[in-house]
């Protein structure tokens, strides 16, 4: 009990000493400096560049939102059917495929509704007569001296947009404040002959049909005199609404003006359903451990890996010796016949005959060229009329049967019947002799019957 005891209290020390030796030397990562020029435009992300903020501030009030880590693909399954608005940010890490681009279409075309905050939106390069086109504009880059948590660096001679038009994207926006590399937009007629000039950067694709249907133009909410800042169309039976400046939605400058009201509007505007930020093409798909996610950048990690030593640490120690090895007890509760019976059994099995009568007649000489008093390696006819001078027994018969067993030894060939026959007569020379047993196997034997 006392040594229990011990090995509990020494465990709780160890433990003790490894958190407290953890928690002096952990030291908390600091924030990465975020740069506009290559943002962080996650969910997740808490700098200047990142949503956190709109999402936060989305959650809190009542809206329906997640985080989308799932490929666009599953958005026309059953766990994509309470999606109602899709939401992809700008400077996306993971680059859409043809196949999540015609899943996501799919998707819009059945009444989904996408909002895309982006400086370089993707063009449909598959417009058709009727159709409109929608030219992007960049004229300013950040660059790495830009720094995103700045509002003056960002709105630099900057000059706030007003709505065009009361919509439902405008409502309660008095003005935004965009940051100055903000884009614009274009719209235009799709031509028959816009399509063919299209079709020729594309000659796998066929030219478009021609038709005298002129699809809704895309409806502008916001421009200045160098183009739109916010536009929306419809997509069969969805909707898509295009903003070209990721900074009004941004943690950095979602608080300037009516930046947060113009976020609020453009996400939530739907039917009440949930909405999807799209973190997939983020980098964050699913393919990290939850739990292990959860922890991340804590010494919980490290005190779990640290316990865990001690424990195995402790299972070791117990499993192993402590002082100088002590023999077992040895019990001799078998007899040699045991061991004789199994190695019989073992031979006939595979027939090694010769092996049987070599083990039978080694011992066997060795005996017999002691009883005549003659070395173990002389010859068989020596040994043999040293046995005949001093019994009974014939020398020739008994050289004759040495020689046949030293024949099956060396190679001869021998039946089970030859093998026996030869066991038969060595026994017969041992006990003519008074060789059969030595006392202890007589002892042995006695004690089987």
């Amino acid at each position: 009990m006392r040594q229990r005891l011990t090995i509990l209290l020494t465990f709780a020390v160890i433990i003790g000493v490894l958190i407290l030796v953890s928690t002096f030397s952990y030291t908390q990562k600091g924030k990465e400096q975020d740069y506009e020029v290559s943002p962080n435009r996650s969910t997740y992300h808490s700098g200047p560049t990142g949503v956190r903020a709109l999402y936060d501030f989305l959650n809190e009030s009542g809206y329906k939102v997640t985080r989308w880590k799932e490929t666009p693909q599953k958005l026309l399954t059953d766990s994509g059917k309470s999606i109602k608005t899709f939401v992809i940010t700008g400077d996306i890490k993971v680059r859409f495929t043809d196949a999540e681009t015609e899943a996501l279409l799919n998707w819009i075309k059945a009444g989904g509704r996408l909002v895309i905050i982006d400086r370089n939106p993707q063009q449909d390069r598959g417009a058709k007569p009727g159709s409109w086109n929608i030219r992007v504009e960049n004229f300013a880059t950040p660059t790495v001296e830009t720094d995103p948590a700045d509002p003056q660096q960002m709105t630099n001679d900057v000059v706030a947009f007003k709505p065009v038009q009361p919509t439902l994207l405008t409502r309660n926006v008095d003005s935004v404040m965009p940051s100055r590399f903000a884009s614009r937009l274009f719209i235009s007629p799709v031509t028959a002959l816009d399509a063919v000039t299209v079709d020729a950067t594309h000659p796998d694709k066929a030219p478009p049909e021609p038709t005298t249907e002129v699809a809704p133009a895309p409806v502008v909410h916001m421009f200045d005199d160098k183009g739109a800042l916010l536009i929306d169309f419809t997509y069969e039976a969805g909707r898509v609404i295009v903003l070209t400046d990721p900074y009004i939605i941004s943690n950095g400058g979602i608080k300037l003006n009516d930046n947060l009201q113009l976020a609020i509007n453009i996400v939530g505007a739907g039917d009440g359903g949930l909405i999807a930020f799209d973190e997939y093409h983020q980098g964050k798909g699913r393919t990290q451990n939850t739990f292990a996610g959860y922890f991340a950048g804590t010494p919980v990690l490290l005190l779990a890996a640290q316990i865990g030593f001690v424990v195995v640490l402790i299972l070791w120690g117990r499993g192993s010796r402590f002082g100088r090895p002590l023999p077992l007890a040895q019990v001799d509760r078998r007899s040699s016949l045991e061991f004789v019976a199994s190695m019989a059994e073992l031979q006939q099995r595979a027939r090694a005959f010769d092996l049987a009568i070599e083990n039978i007649y080694t011992r066997t000489r060795r005996v017999l060229a002691r009883h005549a008093g003659v070395d173990y390696n002389s010859s068989r006819s020596e040994i043999a009329s040293r046995i005949a001078s001093r019994g009974t027994i014939d020398g020739r018969r008994l050289e004759t049967l040495m020689r046949e067993c030293e024949g099956v030894i060396n190679g001869e060939p021998c039946s089970w019947r030859q093998s026996i026959d030869l066991v038969r007569r060595l026994r017969e020379v041992e006990r003519d002799l008074g060789l059969r047993m030595r006392s202890r196997e007589e002892r042995q034997a006695a004690e089987n019957i």
